[in-house]
């Protein structure tokens, strides 16, 4: 399997899984994609139907890998996709599934599920990807002797994962942006509460398009980034994203009884990087009827889906909501898709996204590539707080189930696309606990803590405010490799 840039730069030079796996943009900017997607036969869909979590986990990367020896690969997402490791909330039975289907119930014709993937180590989605790209990476850079300065930014759920992932990991420091006092108490404390010698937050005074900014403008910084190694966690890392599919899987699995049936996902979206795997998984032949995104009122993605104008927001245009996770206007991601959209054109996409920098946006309203969108399976639309306290409010009346912020605007917009007898699978995102604030508001009560997390908010926090400025930010990396 080799792999390109959306914006084209080298054409015709082709790079490994291994080669990409510590890196993030590629050097000319763009995003890394797989020069052709595998294609899933129907003998394999029936083989994998039955797999654990692990094993599946295994087959799917398979097709992406091939420079990793596969027992060394197998032994990899065994020793990530364990009940151990997914315990945080569920009981035995359930942990053992990994990511267990949670039917609410029949609505509008359609069943409507969870696709619960909040039980790990920091009780949100991003574990099941971040986990594993910690052992990917320390494998990696033991095998070569080498190692690791990640830079990352996060919203919320990104950071705690990733600093989960990789505390303790050798050859690895990390070095995670979060906008200044815009994450809630519990994200917060995730991150910050972490003491270990390799984690360093730093806290942008400034939103997190900010942050990304950041580290996207050092990854350009070749010089820098060869000299202290830096490497991303963000999913603008190729591996983030690839290990996402695996989920959309087991899901359509869970769901259905045949390869014959089809289903839709709902996926709460800020950066496009967890619905972004859903495109994935439905190019190499998962059988999805719809791919809906769902926003809050940070809508640039409801926006193109509607309209075909991609208009990213100023920091002053950018709110800061109920869902934090998704308070983004820039989906770094989103580039993926429209090279897709595109037909594979890299100069197209590269002047596209140029006037996204010096335009703030650009128009396919026009062309007959927005229509191309449905083609795709795409469609969305956009939540606030009020409907997303009504929805948490509504979901736990109707059906005793207590859902997260994010994962209400998932059900909000799953339920505006409903069709009848295909099966509409929302994504979970995660524990409601790291939002307590509107739980309290829509359900006038506590949500329930997993014990390991008792008295989080009380502990030590350690972490720097820094503005936002890419050349700080290369200053602290340098003052803190000890190179």
């Amino acid at each position: 399997m080799n792999y390109l840039s959306t914006r084209g730069a080298g054409a015709g030079e082709r790079h490994t899984f291994s080669e990409i796996l510590l890196g993030g943009l590629a050097k000319d900017g763009g995003l890394y994609l797989p020069a052709d997607y595998p294609r899933v036969t129907a003998d394999e869909l029936t083989r994998w139907r039955t797999l654990p979590y692990a094993d599946l986990a295994f087959e799917i990367l398979s097709k992406f890998c091939d420079d990793i020896p596969a027992d060394d690969l197998r032994a990899l997402t065994r020793k990530t996709y364990t009940a151990a490791t997914y315990c945080n909330v569920r009981d035995d039975e359930s942990a053992a599934q990994i990511t267990p289907l949670k039917t609410l119930g029949v609505e509008d014709g359609a069943p409507l599920s969870l696709l619960e993937l909040s039980n790990g180590p920091t009780l949100a989605f991003k574990d099941m990807a971040m986990q594993l790209i910690g052992n990917l990476f320390e494998y990696a850079l033991a095998k070569h002797g080498e190692t690791l300065n990640i830079l990352g930014a996060t919203s919320g759920d990104t950071g705690s994962a990733a600093e989960y992932a990789m505390r303790g990991k050798k050859g690895i420091r990390v070095f995670m942006l979060s906008p200044h006092k815009k994450m809630s108490a519990f994200q917060t404390a995730q991150m910050y509460s972490l003491q270990d010698p390799n984690i360093f937050n730093l806290a942008v005074q400034g939103v997190f398009d900010d942050a990304q900014d950041i580290v996207k403008a050092v990854s350009n910084d070749h010089a820098f980034k060869a000299k202290y190694k830096i490497g991303t966690v963000n999913s603008i890392n190729w591996a983030r994203v690839v290990a996402q599919v695996v989920y959309y899987f087991k899901g359509y699995f869970a769901a259905t009884k045949s390869n014959a049936e089809r289903v839709s996902f709902t996926v709460p979206s800020g950066n496009f990087g967890n619905v972004c795997a859903g495109h994935i998984a439905r190019m190499m032949g998962l059988p999805i009827e719809k791919l809906v995104v769902a926003t809050n009122e940070n809508d640039v993605l409801d926006e193109f889906f509607r309209t075909g104008i991609y208009r990213v927001r100023r920091a002053a245009e950018t709110y800061h909501t109920s869902s934090p996770s998704m308070d983004i206007s820039k989906a770094s991601n989103f580039e993926r898709f429209v090279y897709d959209l595109l037909g594979r054109d890299p100069a197209r996409v590269l002047q596209l996204f140029r006037d996204v920098e010096e335009k703030g946006g650009f128009d396919l309203a026009a062309s007959g590539d927005f229509a191309r969108v449905r083609e795709f399976g795409f469609v969305s639309g956009s939540s606030s707080h009020d409907t997303r306290v009504d929805t948490i409010r509504d979901v736990f009346q109707r059906y005793d189930t207590m859902i997260d912020t994010h994962t209400a605007d998932g059900v909000k917009v799953a339920r505006e696309h409903l069709q009848p007898g295909i099966p509409m699978i929302v994504l979970e995102t995660a524990q409601p606990i790291k939002f307590g604030e509107t739980i309290r508001e829509a359900l006038l009560r506590e949500p329930e803590r997993p014990a390991a997390f008792s008295g989080l908010e009380s502990l030590p926090q350690r972490f720097e405010v820094v503005p936002a400025d890419a050349q700080r930010v290369k200053d602290f990396i340098v003052a803190n490799t000890g190179e």
